[in-house]
């Protein structure tokens, strides 16, 4: 899981990329366009949890301990967190829990620009030495390519052992072992 936290600089000072939206609204190009002129303005926290601190406390929890890790990579603490969704990580501030967030506040939207991008490019690394799964293109999404590379391949140390499709495939070749 990745999260991003991003202190957005005054606009009256400096020009803010036109365009900043819900990763999931913009193209890759422009993600990463807005990816990199966030980074030469922005003050930018990034915070992940790793595969086991997944399959520990769960997908939830996990995600919550990665927006905490964020928010304290900032390097601040800055006066007011807004986080996209119902529910805040533990926070060394204030914050509100905006639903829909990432396509309505900007500082969110910048975050899930940065979160995204970071992400991807992580699949896109571990793409290259596990090709089976096609990590470049699904970006470890549950598609039926990844699913069917699970199956005939088997899990790496990059799955969750609590996604179902590993489970059951960890399960399979238990039983046909042995």
């Amino acid at each position: 899981v990745v999260a991003a936290a991003v202190i957005l600089p005054d606009p009256r000072q400096i020009q803010l990329p036109e365009g900043i939206n819900d990763s999931k609204a913009l193209p890759p190009a422009r993600r990463d366009e807005i990816f990199a002129a966030l980074c030469a303005t922005a003050t930018i926290g990034v915070g992940m949890a790793s595969v086991d601190e997944i399959d520990q406390i769960n997908i939830l929890q996990a995600t919550m301990l990665a927006m905490t890790r964020a928010v304290q990579a900032l390097g601040q603490i800055p006066g007011l967190v807004l986080v996209d969704g119902n529910r805040l990580p533990d926070l060394p501030c204030s914050g509100d829990a905006v639903i829909g967030g990432d396509g309505l506040c900007l500082s969110i939207a910048a975050a899930s620009v940065i979160a995204k991008v970071t992400r991807d490019r992580i699949m896109e690394g571990l793409a290259r030495g596990n090709p089976a799964y096609g990590w470049e293109r699904n970006r470890g999404y549950g598609t039926a390519e990844h699913k069917n590379a699970i199956k005939s391949v088997g899990v790496t140390c990059h799955h969750r052992r609590s996604f179902a499709p590993v489970r059951e495939a960890i399960k399979a070749r238990e039983e046909s072992s042995g």
